[in-house]
């Protein structure tokens, strides 16, 4: 499934500045089908109230999606997010939440990943779908 070389500390390097590391999104696993990252709950990714903002849930879920369209497709080709929808299903107010990204289709020009967000008690927190647009060289 994977056509780009990869290690972890790879992709952390990759989102140095960015908004990835300002949340403190780590990248924790690549398998065979699948790529994970956990990110904190704590000042930098809370709303007002004391919980996980679901914006910070999106930016994991576009994170994942995004990293594993592009560990999907050749060198030259680029990969960015066309659409995100977020299903906020429980809250989370500390700790680390783990998002599991996995492609559920991989045509020419896009592909859709799915992406669910747990708490670390394996509790459902977000189920987020993303489409990323796909152009270059090696779409298909």
């Amino acid at each position: 499934m994977w056509k780009k070389p990869h290690t972890l500390d790879e992709l952390q390097v990759a989102c140095t500045s960015t908004l990835v590391q300002t949340l403190g999104i780590e990248f924790t696993a690549v398998g065979d089908d699948y790529i994970e990252a956990r990110m904190p709950v704590d000042e930098r990714t809370m709303q007002p109230l004391g919980l996980l903002h679901g914006g910070a849930s999106a930016a994991l879920a576009e994170t994942l999606g995004g990293a594993g369209a592009y560990l999907c497709v050749e060198e030259g080709t680029i990969c960015v997010g066309l659409e995100i929808n977020a299903n906020h299903i429980r809250s989370a107010r500390r700790g680390w939440v783990i998002g599991r990204a996995t492609r559920l289709h991989q045509g020419r020009t896009t592909q859709v990943w799915d992406i669910k967000i747990r708490d670390e008690q394996d509790n459902l927190i977000c189920v987020s779908r993303l489409t990323v647009a796909v152009r270059g060289p090696g779409a298909h």
